[in-house]
């Protein structure tokens, strides 16, 4: 009994120490030193280990980007036939998209796509690299650094395999064969739009904003995406209030699907601040114009 019990908390000593080290090597910040910080710290390590299992049976990179591949090869349907315009705006998030993936800890074949539907306001990832988003978020964009702040969220949802894991979940839950790739696409749409666990979400959001800042983007992109997104739900979630000539009735089920699947809007612009305070980028403000450049020859898009 004394044995395993020395056993369980050598573990836990040596999860709590690797987990320092990684924050360290991860942001190479200096913070303030406080109980809070050391209270984020024992629930970080307290998290890790209740996803320990994962981390023991956890698919190699390679099995994780064919998953992607198989899934993206279904999920979304086909799209019609892109306009010039719409062929930019697609080149612009791709561009954006592959500035922020050189910042990641993992270096997967990361791709960003559109979803061309108006109503869709949410963002989702695939296991291995895939990325989308939205053409009703993307409506909702001013800034550059506001869709990098959203693209960096989803992009950490892989890099932290938050995807991967969920594929395993939710192939156990089914008694899906993971060695069959066809069997997974048995998994519906909506697993992969829903949102992830409180501290799931809260970690993209935050890693994302380094990751935002590492790319060259403001911090305050993320905070500004955060206010407009708690602006809309108090409009049209809470008050359910439709306006036929600024949200349909199917956004405004995007939105309410998007707000169920993630942390309260309070909490995350909590953390955000805090973030700026304590790596003192108050001052990193200036955005960038969200713009798409295309050029139209014989009616087609040019790069």
């Amino acid at each position: 009994m004394k044995r395993a019990l020395l056993v369980a908390s050598f573990f836990l000593v040596l999860s709590v120490a690797l987990g320092a080290l990684y924050y360290t090597q991860r942001h190479n910040k200096q913070a303030p030193v406080s109980p809070n910080a050391v209270l984020e710290m024992a629930a970080d390590a307290q998290r890790d280990l209740t996803r320990a299992p994962m981390h023991f049976t956890r698919l190699s990179d390679e099995e994780e980007i064919a998953i992607g591949k198989t899934l993206a090869a279904h999920y979304p349907p086909p799209q019609q036939e892109l306009s010039p315009e719409q062929q930019g705006t697609a080149a612009y998030v791709s561009l954006l998209g592959a500035r922020l993936a050189a910042q990641a800890q993992r270096q997967l074949p990361y791709r960003f796509h559109v979803i061309w539907d108006h109503n869709m306001i949410n963002a989702f990832s695939l296991p291995g690299g895939p990325v989308y988003i939205g053409e009703g978020l993307l409506d909702l964009m001013t800034t550059e650094d506001e869709l990098a702040s959203v693209l960096a969220h989803e992009l950490e949802h892989i890099d932290h395999y938050h995807c991967v894991e969920r594929v395993q979940v939710a192939a156990n839950l089914k008694n899906l064969n993971l060695g069959v790739l066809g069997e997974l696409l048995q998994l519906p749409f909506s697993v992969w739009e829903a949102g992830y666990q409180k501290d799931e979400e809260l970690e993209a959001d935050r890693e994302g904003i380094f990751l935002a800042v590492e790319a060259g983007y403001s911090p305050y992109g993320a905070v500004q995406a955060l206010n407009r997104l708690t602006k809309l739900g108090d409009e049209y979630v809470t008050r359910a209030q439709a306006p036929e000539d600024e949200l349909s009735d199917l956004a405004i089920q995007s939105l309410q699907g998007y707000f169920r699947s993630h942390p309260l809007p309070s909490e995350r612009l909590a953390q955000a601040n805090q973030i700026i305070a304590q790596q003192h980028w108050e001052t990193r403000k200036e955005q960038k114009p969200f713009h798409v450049e295309y050029t139209v020859h014989n009616g087609q898009f040019v790069k």
